[in-house]
């Protein structure tokens, strides 16, 4: 099992060679990425050569994959939080990963995470 989870927001500091999360990046033993981040980032890709890009870095993660679980958790916590804390589908299904295998989600976004999942959402750099 992973050490921990990639949010979409670290990938993309990784694509643009943002210097603090390449520093951090090489410290890290075991991360993994889910399927969500996957269409995030691909999403997000403007160009084909972005794309490509986004593709070969995350293809060096291994991948956590959603479960029933997680979809049902992500459900209840969207009906919580969506209006309250402008928290999407999205981000409750990433969260949820992280919450069913207890390890810490890393992102710069803890304004959404941290509601979610309280400390297992952690800015790395």
């Amino acid at each position: 099992m992973a050490d921990g989870l990639i949010d979409t927001s670290i990938i993309i500091d990784l694509l643009r060679g943002y210097e603090p999360a390449q520093h951090w990046f090489i410290t890290q033993r075991e991360l993994a990425v889910s399927r969500i981040v996957w269409l995030e980032v691909i999403e997000g890709a403007p160009n084909l050569v972005a794309q490509r890009a986004a593709l070969r870095l995350l293809q060096r993660f291994p991948l956590e994959e959603v479960v029933t679980a997680d979809i049902v958790w992500a459900t209840e916590q969207l009906i919580l939080m969506n209006l309250s804390h402008n928290i999407d589908a999205f981000d409750c299904i990433i969260a949820a990963i992280s919450q069913r295998l207890q390890i810490p989600l890393f992102t710069r976004n803890l304004k959404h995470f941290t509601p979610l999942i309280g400390p297992l959402a952690q800015q790395p750099y």
